[in-house]
């Protein structure tokens, strides 16, 4: 197992997006177990209300509070999970700054909590980031307050991914002074920083490609830090280039195919055959395509990982697997 790519060292928060359907979650849940494996103690946390982590983990539903899914050796190695929401962000708020207590939850009962994050979503926004910065910022002398070496985010698809970050754009027309201001302001310093790395997941196929290229695009406009591009769902080849090319033009050899079955004791029906020939054809034109979103993702300027599909699909084991895959190519 390779060593970490340097180019990561500093990094404390990874923020993983990806367009809907790419396995954005499943590639934090397993850069999460990843940065676990080298001995850290990570935070995974989630802002779309989902649950995503419990069901990847096999655990009950995850409550607004830091819990242990994967325990380590004693020298670290732990990952815990927090499932972040924007009403039990605010009373947190409340309580710590303000010091309401009953009061902020006899607000919740009334909805005027619902009602603020509601009609202003940079506030909402502001208040998960900011669950999400309070994490990262903790050190070993924070009482009463567990230490992070990283912190994952699954945070929302890409094509929010720049709103979601830049809270002060978003508070703008909402909050020039003030507390949430503050917060926003003291957000961003983290997120402009060489601490925070945002990792794209794309697969190899047209709309993902695009989107990621748009996303990394908005990303540097707003001054927001470009981490990697993880190719997700890659298949592995059935056929070399040579076999690629003869099936694409129609060149494989019938009668050797033919006679492979026999061999093997399967009765090489006419049929059959063409079933084969143009299942091979239509994955050699899916490998051709693959092959050029492939390039393209090279001219995106970012560093590149590829995450094999799993034919049993994901499961924990499957988590690591994929685990150990990102930690081979040196993400984590």
């Amino acid at each position: 197992m390779s060593t970490a790519d340097p180019q990561w060292d500093d990094v404390r928060l990874h923020v993983v997006t990806g367009k809907g359907g790419t396995g954005k979650s499943t590639v934090a849940a397993a850069l999460a177990l990843a940065l676990a494996s080298r001995g850290k103690t990570v935070l995974l946390c989630e802002v779309e209300g989902r649950q995503g982590i419990a069901q990847l983990f096999d655990v009950a539903p995850l409550p607004y509070e830091e819990r242990r899914v994967v325990q380590g050796p004693q020298e670290g190695g732990d990952l815990y999970a927090l499932a972040i929401d924007p009403e039990s962000a605010l009373l947190e708020y409340l309580s710590m700054y303000y010091r309401l207590g009953r009061a902020g939850k006899a607000l919740d009962r009334f909805g005027v909590v619902d009602f603020a994050t509601t009609i202003a979503p940079g506030v909402r926004d502001v208040l998960l980031t900011g669950k999400v910065y309070e994490a990262v910022q903790r050190n070993r002398r924070t009482k009463n307050a567990r230490h992070y070496d990283a912190v994952v985010l699954d945070a929302p698809p890409t094509g929010r991914i720049a709103q979601f970050l830049n809270v002060n754009s978003e508070l703008a027309g909402l909050a020039k002074v003030g507390p949430i201001r503050s917060q926003a302001d003291t957000v961003m310093t983290l997120l402009r920083s060489k601490r925070t790395a945002v990792h794209l997941v794309t697969v190899l196929e047209d709309m993902p490609v695009q989107e990621t290229a748009d996303g990394i695009d908005q990303l540097r406009s707003e001054r927001l830090p470009v981490g990697a591009v993880v190719v997700n769902l890659v298949r592995r080849p059935a056929l070399d280039e040579e076999q690629r090319d003869a099936a694409m033009s129609g060149r494989i050899d019938r009668d050797a195919v033919a006679a492979d079955l026999e061999a093997t004791g399967i009765s090489a029906t006419a049929p059959l055959l063409d079933g084969l020939l143009d299942e091979a054809r239509e994955h050699a034109e899916r490998r051709e395509l693959e092959d050029e979103q492939r390039k393209r993702i090279t001219g995106l300027d970012a560093p590149t990982y590829e995450l094999p599909r799993l034919p049993d699909g994901i499961d924990l084991g499957g988590l690591y697997e994929l685990a150990a895959e990102l930690c081979r190519q040196g993400l984590a």
